[in-house]
């Protein structure tokens, strides 16, 4: 296991399931590997039968992404809850009326790729929607900036999950791949800590989340 401590973020390289034990944080929102290159069949293929990831096919992308997920380890340790891709394991979840939804189509679509994407939460309250354009390089931000990782989520989009979360002050990504989450968390003027088991996705997240602080220093 690596630590680093860049600023009020501490962040992990190891396994998830070996470091969760000793973490804590008043919110864990993340986006699990639920499996989306999963298929029964094998070959690592998502629904159509071709390789989910495009470009980054050819290295192990995500992590426990070629197998289904179980979220039981996510659940009951932290006060607030936001997982991501739930719609996939729902059946190992329990019930909530709150779910988060993300449509990111902004249009009607018949593209063979989901319209949104739903998170489970257990935050209480009713479902709610964030519209936000992110279709290939159609985006309604980030415009420019280069794809660091196949399953990243607008940074826009974590920002707006932090605030339905209250704003915690103390946020935990267990599955944390390019840092996403931990750039939101610093937007939002809240401590992070994140663990991420691919090294290659580690070195991103640090370097991502070291540029935003910077910024927000810059800013202040």
């Amino acid at each position: 296991m690596r630590k680093e401590v860049i600023g009020n973020a501490t962040l992990y390289l190891g396994d998830c399931l070996t470091i969760l034990p000793e973490l804590q944080a008043e919110a864990v929102i993340s986006d699990p590997p639920y499996g989306i290159g999963y298929s029964p069949s094998g070959g690592g293929k998502g629904a159509f039968g071709k390789p989910v990831y495009k470009r980054f096919t050819g290295r192990d992308v995500v992590r426990g992404d070629d197998r289904p997920f179980d979220p039981i380890h996510l659940l009951g340790i932290a006060p607030k809850t936001i997982l991501w891709g739930a719609n996939h394991y729902a059946d190992k979840l329990p019930a909530s009326p709150s779910w988060l939804i993300w449509d990111k189509r902004e249009a009607e679509s018949t593209l063979k790729f989901a319209d949104c994407e739903m998170a489970w939460t257990n935050l209480g309250g009713q479902a709610r929607i964030f519209r936000h354009l992110w279709n290939g390089v159609a985006k309604a931000s980030e415009v420019g900036e280069p794809r660091v990782h196949p399953t990243q989520k607008p940074i826009a989009l974590m920002t707006w999950c932090i605030k339905q979360a209250g704003t915690p002050a103390s946020i935990l990504d267990p599955y944390m791949g390019s840092g996403t989450t931990g750039i939101a968390a610093v937007k939002a003027g809240a401590s992070f800590i994140g663990v991420e088991i691919d090294p290659s996705h580690f070195a991103t997240a640090c370097q991502r989340i070291e540029n935003a602080q910077r910024q927000e220093r810059l800013f202040a």
